[in-house]
C-alpha cells in the first residue's frame, strides 16, 4: 500500500510538472515576438538597454494591452550588406515579425543605392520565406550627400514596400533629426528623449501592424 500510495504521488507530481511545462510553452506562444532589426538607431547608441528603441516600443505596446516581445538585434555600424549576413541567424525561428531599420549607414559610407536597394529586397524576401512579416522602416540622407544621391537613395524603401506590399514608416527620424535637444552630442544619434519622440510617433503604425498579424492568424 504504502508503494502503491508513492507511486501514485510520483505520478501527479509528475503530471503537474508536466502541465505547468505545457502551460508556460502556451503562454510564450501566444506572447508576440517580434525582432527590431537595424543599426545604431535601433540598438540605443549610448544608451542604456531599456532606453532603446526596441524595449520603448516594447514597453509603451505593453502598456496599449499588447501580449509583446521585441528582441533587440540592431548592431551599430550595421550596413545592409552586414544586414544580409547575419538575418538568418539574427531573427530565431518563432519570431512572427521584423521592424526592418537600416541603409543609414550605407549612404553616409557612399555605397550605391542601388546596392542597398538590392540588399534590403533579399533580406526582405528571406524573412517573407519564412513566413515572418516585415515592417519596413525608412532612411533619407542628409542634403550634403549632394542631390543625385538623394534622389536615387531616398525612393528605395516606398519602391520595396509596394513590391513586396509592406508597411512603411517613411522617416525613422521624424521629428528628431533636426532638434539638437532630443539628440546626442554626435548631431546623429537620438538621446532617450528623442527615442520617446520616435516611439511615440511609431506606436500608430505599429498598433495597425500588429492587429494585421492578429486578423491573419
Amino acid at each position: 500500500m504504502l508503494i502503491f500510495k508513492a507511486l501514485t504521488g510520483l505520478f501527479l507530481s509528475a503530471t503537474l510538472i508536466t502541465t505547468g511545462a505545457v502551460s508556460a510553452g502556451a503562454a510564450r506562444a501566444q506572447t508576440l515576438q517580434m525582432v527590431g532589426f537595424g543599426d545604431s538607431l535601433m540598438a540605443g547608441y549610448q544608451l542604456p538597454a531599456q532606453d532603446s528603441f526596441a524595449a520603448k516600443l516594447e514597453a509603451a505596446l505593453r502598456a496599449k494591452g499588447h501580449d509583446i516581445v521585441i528582441a533587440n538585434a540592431g548592431v551599430s555600424g550595421d550596413t545592409t550588406s552586414g544586414g544580409l549576413a547575419r538575418i538568418d541567424w539574427s531573427v530565431p525561428d518563432g519570431t512572427k515579425a521584423v521592424i526592418l531599420e537600416l541603409g543609414a549607414n550605407d549612404a553616409l559610407r557612399g555605397i550605391p543605392p542601388e546596392q542597398t536597394e538590392k540588399n534590403l529586397d533579399q533580406m526582405i524576401t528571406k524573412l517573407k520565406a519564412r513566413g515572418i512579416a516585415v515592417l519596413l522602416v525608412g532612411i533619407m540622407v542628409p542634403p550634403n550627400m549632394g542631390g543625385d544621391f538623394g534622389t536615387r537613395f531616398n525612393p528605395i524603401y516606398k519602391r520595396l514596400a509596394q513590391k513586396h506590399d509592406l508597411m512603411l514608416y517613411p522617416f525613422f527620424l521624424d521629428g528628431v533629426v533636426t532638434k539638437r535637444n532630443l539628440q546626442l552630442d554626435d548631431g546623429m544619434h537620438p538621446n532617450a528623449a528623442g527615442i520617446d519622440v520616435m516611439v511615440e510617433r511609431f506606436l500608430p503604425l505599429a498598433e495597425r501592424f500588429i492587429a494585421g498579424l492578429k486578423a491573419t492568424n
